[in-house]
């Protein structure tokens, strides 16, 4: 599985790249905080793939990174999806390295 920091999630926003960002988390975690990303629940990412970019990079995250491996595993597994990023440390480690006043919970 491909993996992307924070700091490289980071200098991609501020480089303005072209790529998909999408939060597994349930939708009262998305409301608390998020990095503006695209919230599909774990529970309905493979009925909700067609949402997920096949032309660019697509980066998931949640909470700690542990809900959007499986999102990645589950996609790659289910249709062959080859453009996936993992967010290691998920919102936590983005809250740490770069917003330390952001709820979360």
């Amino acid at each position: 599985m491909k993996e992307i920091s924070v700091q490289e999630l980071k200098a991609k926003i501020d480089n303005k790249e072209d790529f998909q960002l999408i939060d597994v988390r349930e939708t009262f975690e998305y409301e608390v905080s998020n990095l503006d990303g695209e919230n599909i629940p774990l529970g309905g990412i493979l009925i909700e793939a067609d949402k997920v970019s096949k032309d660019k990079p697509v980066i998931i995250q949640c909470r700690s990174g542990k809900r959007s491996a499986a999102a990645v595993m589950q996609l790659e597994a289910q249709y062959g999806y080859e453009n996936l990023y993992n967010l290691k440390g998920g919102i936590l480690a983005w809250q740490e390295a770069f917003d330390p006043g952001m709820p979360v919970y």
